[in-house]
């Protein structure tokens, strides 16, 4: 299949474009969020650099929408309608905003395109509507055994911790650094250490590194720590365990499926993940050892196969409907919610009501 796709969360488009395909994704000459194309990630020569004015509509068969406003920009740019003439999926990254748990998804008004959650949490508090819905749980490639733990302290990755502020549990950073020093990884991270007031001996802001050398330096660090109070899942939190680290975790949306007792420490009581981050900074084989059942239950849950055939499965579910059959049945319903979710769509504009987390 030939599959059009916008590289809007690089972590989860790593492992999806892993799969049999074809992968088109929409490049321009600035780059930006509507035009990233590969970013200069090691991917399979199967994923290819397109220009969207330029892309012949009718050699697509599905497009993998992740943002409300991609379905008006296809529909405007080529000329075929998502869901309709179109197959279509939209993945939901995200956890709901706003008035929770009453928040209802941008297409949850249609019936046409299936919302493929990532997280059971996910799908339990979004109210999708009317749209048909299934969870696909993250998958990873797995990086393999990294940890060393040399480094007697804490390791972090957070993208936009100033901005995102509370979303990704910054404020509580400042505790943490008193049990242990952090290295926190990531975009945005300018002006962490006056946002959170911690000296400079107990906190490195490491910026954004290339994925090998992320998992390298992480893996250095004694334990991960993951206080984000509200995000779907971060890949983070995956990928540090792929790589046999012990793991500090909030007991916050999909954590607690994700992250077993024996793994580390997962609590919603702060001052109980401090206690357990100082006794793995100060018993380097007790974090060894927890570490090691973080990956076990990682690669359990997480396999990157298991995740290339779900995803299979919806794909060939979705095709054979509309393969030349035309306009479906609801096409007035795909076109009212694409109306209302592209409401300034193209590329200067995104949804200001959903967080984006581009690593």
């Amino acid at each position: 299949m030939r599959i059009l796709l916008w590289h809007v969360h690089g972590s989860w488009t790593d492992a999806f474009v892993r799969g049999r395909h074809e992968y088109l994704l929409p490049v321009l000459p600035e780059g930006g969020p509507w035009g990233l194309g590969r970013a200069g990630r090691n991917w399979p020569a199967s994923v290819r650099e397109v220009t969207l004015a330029e892309l012949d509509a009718g050699s697509i068969d599905a497009v993998v929408l992740q943002r409300p406003e991609e379905a008006g920009e296809v529909r405007r740019v080529l000329g075929r309608r998502p869901g309709t003439d179109l197959p279509a999926v939209f993945v939901e990254h995200n956890t709901p905003k706003g008035d929770v748990p009453f928040t209802v998804h941008p297409l949850g008004e249609q019936r046409e395109i299936p919302i493929v959650h990532v997280t059971h949490f996910n799908e339990l508090f979004w109210d999708s509507g009317r749209a048909p819905t299934k969870v696909i749980e993250h998958g990873i490639a797995d990086p393999g055994y990294l940890y060393t733990g040399e480094a007697p302290e804490l390791g972090v990755v957070v993208n936009e911790p100033v901005r995102r502020g509370r979303v990704t549990g910054t404020d509580l950073l400042s505790r943490f650094a008193t049990t242990a020093p952090l290295q926190v990884f990531g975009m945005g991270g300018d002006g962490l250490a006056e946002a959170t007031g911690i000296p400079g001996p107990r906190l490195t802001v490491r910026g954004d590194l290339k994925t090998d050398e992320l998992h390298r330096e992480l893996a250095r660090c004694r334990a991960y720590l993951h206080p984000l109070r509200w995000t779907s899942l971060g890949l983070a939190l995956l990928e540090a365990m792929h790589l046999g680290m012990p793991v500090l975790a909030l007991a916050t949306t999909e954590a607690s499926r994700a992250v077993p007792p024996e793994a580390g420490c997962i609590s919603t009581d702060v001052e109980e993940l401090r206690r357990c981050a100082r006794l793995l900074v100060n018993d380097p084989e007790e974090a060894r050892r927890r570490g090691k059942a973080a990956r076990e239950a990682a690669l359990e849950r997480y396999g990157l196969e298991r995740f290339l055939a779900d995803w299979d499965q919806v794909l060939a579910d979705l095709v054979p409907t509309h393969r030349g059959d035309g306009p479906q049945r609801g096409s007035e319903e795909v076109a009212a919610s694409e109306d209302a979710a592209s409401e300034g769509s193209g590329p200067d504009a995104l949804s200001a009501a959903r967080e984006r987390n581009t690593h």
